[in-house]
């Protein structure tokens, strides 16, 4: 089954921020980086969140047509791509949404395309909301040296391997960076990353 939702919010990249205290992120333009395998709930609940606070979402996988979804080991829904990583331009975003799921997580750090996405996210100074096993991506990229974050517990080694400090908490800000553990985390990782996405959505659109 499908589960690609229907945003909320269409306006371009660009438009101006709504005023409305309700939909904080209205006029911007999240991507959310994805393989197959992603752990299903680390995306519809913060996708969910982002939308109801007014963004618009883009699913963005290596390939076209559709991503599965997992349930931890098992197979979830499957989810139509709404743009390539060869398509996807992060001029054209906002931010991103990184979420976990360790098969997903695996494959997507190995894809150049990815990589040189969250770069360009990274050297433009855009909110990157990431959970669970996402951080791979962060630590094949090289952007994890000097940065305090979380993640499932078994990147701890990576990540502080890679010259950062991981800690165990539910959520954690570092600049332009919110990060969680895990699906209990979400409710939490959800109200930081709002917050995050209002703060420097609005900033980098501005310059």
């Amino acid at each position: 089954m499908n589960q690609n939702a229907q945003n909320s919010a269409g306006t371009a990249t660009g438009a101006p921020s709504s005023a409305d205290p309700q939909h904080p992120l209205q006029g911007q333009r999240i991507a959310v980086l994805v393989t197959d395998m992603f752990e299903q709930v680390e995306l519809t609940g913060p996708r969910q969140a982002l939308q109801q606070a007014g963004a618009e979402t883009v699913i963005v996988a290596p390939q076209a047509g559709e991503v599965q979804g997992a349930h931890h080991d098992e197979k979830g829904d499957r989810f139509g791509v709404q743009a390539t990583l060869a398509e996807a331009y992060p001029d054209d975003f906002d931010g991103v949404l990184l979420p976990g799921g360790t098969m997903n997580a695996d494959a997507l750090r190995m894809v150049p395309e990815a990589q040189r996405f969250v770069k360009k996210m990274q050297d433009d100074g855009k909110p990157i909301a990431v959970i669970c096993h996402g951080p791979w991506l962060l630590v094949s990229s090289g952007l994890v040296q000097g940065r305090t974050l979380t993640s499932w517990p078994s990147l701890a080694d990576d990540i502080r391997n890679a010259g950062g400090e991981w800690v165990d908490r539910e959520v954690v800000r570092d600049a332009n960076w919110v990060s969680s553990r895990k699906p209990d985390d979400i409710p939490a990782f959800n109200a930081e990353i709002v917050k995050l996405f209002a703060e420097l959505g609005k900033r980098a659109r501005n310059g």
